[in-house]
């Protein structure tokens, strides 16, 4: 029996509770010659995430039935970095994937711990720097990354809210496009991580630190793996003084002294906003964060009361 449990939603047909996901896994596991039974289930948001029992690895099984191509790229990316050394999650050499199962795409990683422990902000900085110095094969064949793009589409698709919200953070898009479009970046040009921030950095099992959730991985402004470590920090206070202050130290640029650090913040925090928003028709916790956090933007006060998700 799969242990945990979740909430219900419809991905690709099959609904994405750990009752309903449970054949979808066990055929997958089977397709890749893995044994399913007693397996973890880790977390259920965006991603349906597994722990197996049988060996070190671990499922992912996608709730966008759409983003084949894009987890295709992230076997791709893993596969790269491994060869060039890189501290990042790798996947199982013998496993052709990702699958499609049900209608939803499947993805296997090697474990890198068996208890989740992240690693330190300073650490995120040496990562994200290095990454940063390397040059990306063209093979890998990455997307430009269109911040507005993404975030209109995501409040296109953000239907479980009321219409004043909606209206709300479609007005504060279209005037941040505005201002996005006027940025002067001063940083490189080139290949980022797309998510880089404290929850995507796990402790190895032998001590060292990784890089974990690889699809996000784009060509971009250096600037966007910056961000959310320095609003954690200035608008949340996930971070300490000290933390951030370290963080700046190994990367060498503080993105807070550059002049289109607010734009960019803005922008950034629009798009967790809006994020949150999909999950408030399934979550109780996710419906109450989301409507702190919609209190914080029409008023511009209470963000330190933020609570992550």
């Amino acid at each position: 029996m799969i242990s945990g449990s979740g909430e219900v939603t419809d991905g690709g047909g099959t609904e994405f509770t750990a009752e309903g996901l449970e054949p979808v896994l066990r055929e997958a596991c089977a397709n890749a010659g893995l044994d399913h039974r007693d397996a973890e289930l880790l977390r259920l948001g965006s991603n349906a995430v597994y722990r197996l029992a049988s060996l070190p690895v671990i499922v992912r099984i996608a709730r966008d039935p759409a983003v084949e191509a894009e987890m295709e790229r992230a076997v791709g990316v893993a596969r790269w970095l491994e060869e060039q050394d890189f501290p990042a999650t790798r996947v199982p050499t013998s496993i052709v994937q990702p699958l499609v199962v049900g209608g939803l795409v499947v993805t296997f990683w090697e474990s890198v711990q068996e208890t989740e422990e992240y690693a330190t902000v300073g650490e995120l900085a040496d990562l994200v720097r290095r990454l940063h110095w390397l040059e990306e094969p063209e093979f890998l064949g990455l997307p430009y990354f269109d911040p507005l793009a993404k975030l209109a589409a995501s409040l296109d698709r953000l239907d479980g809210i009321p219409r004043e919200d909606r209206t709300f953070l479609e007005e504060r898009a279209a005037r941040l496009a505005k201002d996005y479009d006027r940025l002067d970046f001063v940083l490189p040009f080139g290949m980022i991580h797309g998510d880089a921030s404290i929850g995507n950095i796990l402790r190895h099992r032998d001590g060292h630190a990784v890089l974990i959730d690889l699809d996000g991985f784009a060509l971009a402004p250096r600037e966007w793996d910056l961000i959310q470590t320095a609003i954690f920090y200035d608008r949340y206070g996930w971070h300490t003084k000290a933390e951030y202050a370290e963080f700046v130290h190994r990367y060498g640029f503080d993105l807070m002294n550059w002049p289109g650090y607010e734009t960019l913040a803005d922008l950034r925090e629009l798009m967790m906003v809006s994020w949150l928003g999909h999950q408030v028709a399934t979550s109780d916790s996710s419906a109450a964060e989301f409507a702190r956090r919609m209190r914080a933007l029409r008023t511009g006060e209470g963000r330190d009361e933020w609570r992550p998700i």
